[in-house]
């Protein structure tokens, strides 16, 4: 029988789960603190946790949420492959781990279980307040170690967009019950007869019965009334509620309806087929909340009252003190943010995931300066697909062209593309060391927020996660 998911409060603030290790476990454990929904991101954790390790653990944090896994092994194996205890020399780039595969080993899913078990089980230390994970369906390969690992720290939601989650909820029954599970593998040029599967089983990593794993509550997050209809209806397991994000939300961006068109600023035009009707998502009967631009107290209060449960904020939270955004970027930032110096661009091209992106862009920033010699390393945002001989190969419109040609892609793809796992990473002080001391340069995402984040931080350079907290409900 499934595990049921504890009697928990609906909060009225869903902070964002952002970026790359932006919403980390500080920023979730602080707005988790003042009785809302602290959120950390799932993406990449197995590398950020590795990186953290091998510049010294500072604090000891990761040390302490490793001795607390349940599996002890997998954290002593980690600590001996990558823990530095002075850090990386200056001129010593990051360990990597293999990249994702179909099949990986059972050793390389242990660090992406651990990782999301430490982030979690850090987010929730020290208080009663309640916490969730957000992951991207789009990025299929780590999910399900994921899941795993956020479940055995306790977590109480998980929210999942990028995408049509609609085999999450059924992953969920299936570990809170410690059975094995699968999801369908998105592999392009697959026939339609034919399906790929990812499995993941709990005890083949030393997962046992006595082990809690509470079925944590599900959201999805979602750009679009139908999709709310169809994983409300066709779900394989409980939806809980919904996101409901707007385009002018950070990060990824769902793709205007109909024939695509742009500004003269080079940006994807939405229109009125892109709104979502509230009315109709909450006929549904479930909660929701309101996301992209809904980082003020008028805004709570406007989403309150066409029946939302409450908003979600991301550009506010991810640029307070306990964010994971390295702090000379954030203050960069935010310096210029105060002088109407800001800007950020939807920009078609950048993602891989053929997504609209946004991107912030600020005076004397080093966006007009030289490329970045394309390489592909962490591999996140690859795609699978079948090449002639009938194999699974993998390939990304941001790796260099004329691998990404040879496996099948095409110039016209890659024009424009960029590489977020390397530059995502670069945001929270984890940029690669490449060649002659070059570091990889950061890709900073926001919300539209970001433009008019002068009327919340006033003559402010610094502020805090409940000071956004407190802002929004009007204290």
């Amino acid at each position: 029988m499934t595990t049921a998911t504890p009697d928990i409060s609906m909060p009225e603030i869903i902070q964002g789960g952002m970026g790359v290790g932006v919403s980390n476990w500080r920023l979730a454990n602080a707005v988790a603190k003042s009785g809302n929904l602290g959120v950390v991101s799932g993406t990449a954790l197995d590398t950020v946790l590795v990186r953290r390790l091998q510049d010294g653990d500072p604090g000891g944090h990761m040390r302490r949420g490793i001795a607390h896994f349940p599996i002890p092994h997998v954290g002593d194996q980690v600590l001996s492959r990558y823990f530095l205890p002075d850090g990386r020399g200056k001129d010593q780039p990051y360990k990597m781990l293999p990249m994702y595969k179909q099949v990986v080993s059972v050793a390389r899913q242990q660090v992406t279980m651990l990782a999301n078990f430490v982030e979690v089980y850090l987010a929730k230390e020290g208080h009663d307040g309640i916490v969730g994970v957000n992951l991207l369906t789009k990025v299929q390969l780590p999910n399900l170690a994921s899941l795993c690992g956020a479940m055995l720290a306790g977590v109480d939601y998980v929210l999942m967009g990028a995408g049509i989650p609609r085999e999450i909820p059924g992953v969920l029954d299936a570990f809170s019950e410690h059975r094995a599970t699968s999801i369908r593998f998105d592999v392009e040029g697959l026939p339609a007869t034919e399906a790929e599967y990812l499995t993941f089983d709990p005890a083949l990593h030393g997962v046992e019965p006595a082990m809690p794993m509470n079925r944590p509550r599900f959201i999805a997050i979602i750009a679009a009334t139908s999709l709310a209809m169809t994983l409300a209806r066709k779900a394989n397991g409980r939806v809980d509620g919904f996101v409901v994000e707007g385009p002018t939300a950070g990060g990824h961006n769902a793709p205007p309806r109909g024939e695509p068109h742009l500004n003269d600023r080079g940006e994807p035009i939405y229109g009125e087929r892109d709104v979502v009707d509230l009315s109709r998502i909450a006929e549904l009967g479930l909660p929701f909340w309101v996301a992209g631009g809904a980082g003020s107290p008028d805004k709570l209060i406007e989403a309150r009252a066409l029946g939302a449960a409450g908003i979600q904020v991301g550009t506010l939270f991810a640029y307070c003190e306990e964010s994971g955004i390295a702090d000379a970027l954030k203050q960069e930032v935010l310096y210029h943010a105060a002088r109407g110096e800001v800007d950020v661009v939807t920009d078609p091209r950048a993602s891989p995931t053929g997504y609209p992106f946004k991107v912030v862009r600020w005076t004397g920033d080093n966006a007009g300066g030289p490329r970045r010699v394309r390489k592909c390393d962490l591999g996140y945002l690859r795609t699978a697909y079948r090449d002639p001989n009938g194999r699974i190969g993998y390939r990304c419109p941001a790796e260099p062209v004329d691998a990404y040609v040879k496996k099948g892609g095409t110039v016209a793809d890659a024009e424009g593309r960029e590489c977020l796992c390397n530059g995502l990473t670069a945001n929270i002080a984890q940029a690669q060391l490449r060649g002659n001391g070059v570091e990889e340069p950061p890709l900073l995402t926001s919300g539209d927020d970001l433009r008019s984040i002068q009327s919340f931080i006033g003559s402010r350079t610094r502020y805090c996660a409940v000071d956004v907290v407190n802002y929004l409900l009007g204290g």
